[in-house]
Parts: structure tokens; C-alpha cells; sequence
């Protein structure tokens, strides 16, 4: 008996192609809809956290100022390049310690010139950003200790000043003064906030110093922390040691702020994740608007089939029976929507991801989830048409024009 329903059920859904389609068009936008919005906001998730975890392995950032931002450290003094030696020998569970100063320079290679971030650390600024060098070498400890006129590159300087010639070991000349290219960065791409990464040039923190800032400010110390560790303890023994070497009495704020780059990553993804929850609930609106179209659809089918109903009720059908008919077309018309909305957001989420730089991860709970959500549209708004059907009166119904 189900099988001949369900093929009763498909041949009235055949009759009206046009109709059929029209009908589940709602259903068909509202499932691609939540697919795709739910997908893209996973990829875009996983890359925040990606990038994030490109500023460094546990990595605490301390910088003066009490607040993170443009104006936070106005006032507050910078650090000394001693500052990390002390954190380094004075705190348990740190991997690495590095003194970081910054400066925009326009770096110069023959008639090329591109204007970029130079950036004065040591050797544990590649450890604590998780950075390898492609060709060349590290700086040597003496490179370090005089300021030696050497830099480290990125991708992007490489590309855009030395094109496909071999970057190790030629001239590049920052504001006043040469400096040789020991080594190439390995490509790290867009940062968290949208910043290249790749768009730097490394030299010895006491070289950038003295040939470019012409001062002895460090703004920034990167702290590693080593697996396992206990960042809330590392960070309070930290803003003790600084709090110390700074010289604040007990009721003296903080001029530091120390900012947990993991803890970075779980607000951005959770903001991500609310965004996306959101954006689903706002695309499935839309199957309910479809479920509607189905329902009135039904009810006028069953009012053009009138006859056919009365017909099936006179020569022995059941109610349950004729109930079913109507019930299964509309959850057969749902369904169909369902699986033609999962196929054009699998193509919509594919091609999106490629535009937005954001990778696809394909997600089948959601996909069955959205499939089973519109086929339980097609149980609830079928049911009010197919009951009204099944309580035909057969007489009455024969006798409708």
C-alpha cells in the first residue's frame, strides 16, 4: 500500500512540473542558504584560528601602555632589551623570550625600492613566531652583539626587490645604510588582522637601534611558552618580574599590558561561531516561508482534485489512506527541495570559500540536518491539507464542479 501511495504521490507531482518546482523553490533557497552560510562560517573560523596560532605557539605579547591599541602605550616607558634576558633566567616554562622593535623603512635593491616593516629582535623572534628560514642562515651570535649590518627577509620583500634573482647573499640597502641578505623567510601569508606577514625585513635588534630608530626602545617582548605550561601562572609570574623591573609600588597600576594570544583565538572564534548560529537562523526563516507555499499549494490541490477524492473514498478507500497520499506528496515535494538546496550550497560554499580565502570544511550534520529539517517542513505543512482531504464527504465531494 506505501509503495502504491508513494507512486501516486509522484505521478500528481509529475503532472505539475512547473508547479512542483515553484512550490519547493522556498524550501530549495532556504536549505542552500543555511548550508552555505553555516559552511562559510566554519572555513572563516578555522582561518582565524589559523592565522592566530601563525603569531606564535602559546605566545604571550607584553607591550607598555595599560590597554591594547593606537594610543594604549602613550606615556608609558618602553621596555630595555634586558628586560627578556631577565624573563628568560628568572621564569620557569618559557620556550623562548624576544625583544622586539619596529620601524617603516623603504628598502632598496638596485632601481627597485618597496616600502616595508623592518623589524630589530634576535634569533628567538623566529621561535616565538613559529618561523623557519627557506635559504640561508639564522644571525651568528657576533652579528647579534655588534649590530652587524645583515637582515633576514620575507617572501614578499624577496618577490617584490629581487624578483626570480637569488636573494642570499645580495645588497639591500635600508634608509642609510647596506645590509646583507643572510636568509629568506619561510611564507607565512595574512596575518590575523589582515597584515602581510611576509612584508618584513629582520635585522639584529642593536643594527635597527642605531642605523634606523636612533634609540634604545624595545616595544614589544614575545613570550613562548612551552607546551603544558600553566599560561595563568607564567603570566602572573610575569607581571610580577616586570612590575619589579619597573620599579611600581604595590599601588601603582600596570604600565604593560600582557595580551594571551590564545585566549585571542577563542574570542574571535566565538564571535565567528555566534555570527555564523545567527546567520543560520536568519537563512532558516526562509524554510519556514517555503513550508507555507507547500501548505497552500496542497490546499489547492486538494480543491482541483476534489472529484478524484471523492472517487477513492466512494469505492473503498480509507480515510488514513487518502491521508497518506496527500501527506507523502508533501513531504516527497520538501524533500526533493532539500536535496537540490544541499547540491547548489556544496557549489555555492565551494566557489565562496575560493573568493573569501577561507577553506572548506564540508559539514554533514549540518546537510542532514537541513535535509531532515525540510522534510519534517513537508510532515507539518502537508498535514493541515492532507487531513482536510481525508474528511471529505464522498457525496459531496463527487458532486463539486
Amino acid at each position: 500500500m506505501l509503495l502504491n501511495t508513494l507512486l501516486l504521490a509522484l505521478r500528481s507531482i509529475r503532472r505539475n512540473l512547473m508547479r512542483s518546482f515553484l512550490t519547493i523553490l522556498g524550501i530549495v533557497i532556504g536549505v542552500s542558504a543555511v548550508i552555505t552560510m553555516v559552511t562559510l562560517g566554519n572555513g572563516a573560523t578555522l582561518a582565524i584560528q589559523n592565522q592566530i596560532s601563525g603569531l606564535g605557539t602559546n605566545l604571550l605579547q607584553v607591550r607598555p601602555g595599560q590597554r591594547m591599541g593606537p594610543g594604549g602605550g602613550t606615556g608609558a616607558p618602553a621596555f630595555k632589551d634586558t628586560d627578556a634576558d631577565m624573563i628568560a633566567q628568572q621564569i620557569g616554562g618559557i620556550l623562548a623570550v624576544a625583544p622586539e622593535a619596529r620601524a617603516a623603512a623603504t628598502a632598496v635593491v638596485g632601481g627597485r625600492n618597496w616600502t616595508t616593516s623592518v623589524i630589530g629582535s634576535t634569533n628567538a623572534w623566529l621561535e616565538t613566531g613559529n618561523w623557519t628560514v627557506r635559504n640561508g642562515r639564522v644571525f651568528s651570535d657576533a652579528e647579534l652583539r655588534a649590530g652587524a649590518a645583515v637582515c633576514l627577509i620575507g617572501e614578499t620583500v624577496r618577490r617584490e626587490l629581487f624578483g626570480t634573482a637569488d636573494a642570499v647573499g645580495g645588497q639591500l640597502r635600508v634608509k642609510a645604510f647596506s645590509c646583507e641578505v643572510v636568509g629568506v623567510l619561510e611564507s607565512k601569508g595574512q596575518g590575523a588582522f589582515g597584515n602581510d606577514q611576509d612584508d618584513t625585513v629582520l635585522v639584529p635588534l642593536r643594527t635597527l637601534q642605531r642605523r634606523v630608530t636612533g634609540n634604545t626602545r624595545v616595544n614589544t617582548l614575545l613570550v613562548s611558552m612551552k607546551d603544558g605550561s600553566d599560561p595563568e601562572r607564567v603570566k602572573a609570574s610575569l607581571t610580577q618580574l616586570l612590575r619589579e623591573l619597573r620599579k611600581l609600588s604595590d599601588s601603582d597600576e600596570d604600565n604593560f599590558n600582557v595580551l594571551d594570544t590564545k585566549q585571542l583565538a577563542d574570542t574571535l572564534s566565538g564571535t565567528t561561531k555566534v555570527l555564523t548560529t545567527l546567520l543560520g537562523a536568519v537563512a532558516a526563516v526562509s524554510l519556514l516561508v517555503g513550508g507555507i507555499g507547500i501548505m497552500n499549494i496542497m490546499l489547492v490541490s486538494v480543491t482541483e482534485r476534489t472529484r478524484e477524492i471523492g472517487l477513492r473514498l466512494a469505492i473503498g478507500a480509507l480515510e488514513r489512506e487518502v491521508l497518506l497520499q496527500f501527506l507523502i506528496e508533501a513531504v516527497v515535494l520538501a524533500a526533493l527541495g532539500g536535496l537540490i538546496g544541499i547540491v547548489l550550497a556544496t557549489g555555492a560554499s565551494l566557489a565562496l570559500s575560493g573568493l573569501m580565502g577561507v577553506p572548506y570544511l564540508f559539514n554533514p550534520g549540518v546537510n542532514l540536518l537541513s535535509f531532515l529539517f525540510s522534510a519534517g517542513i513537508g510532515v507539518v505543512f502537508g498535514y493541515f491539507p492532507a487531513r482536510r482531504a481525508a474528511r471529505m464527504d464522498p457525496i459531496d465531494a463527487l458532486r463539486h464542479e
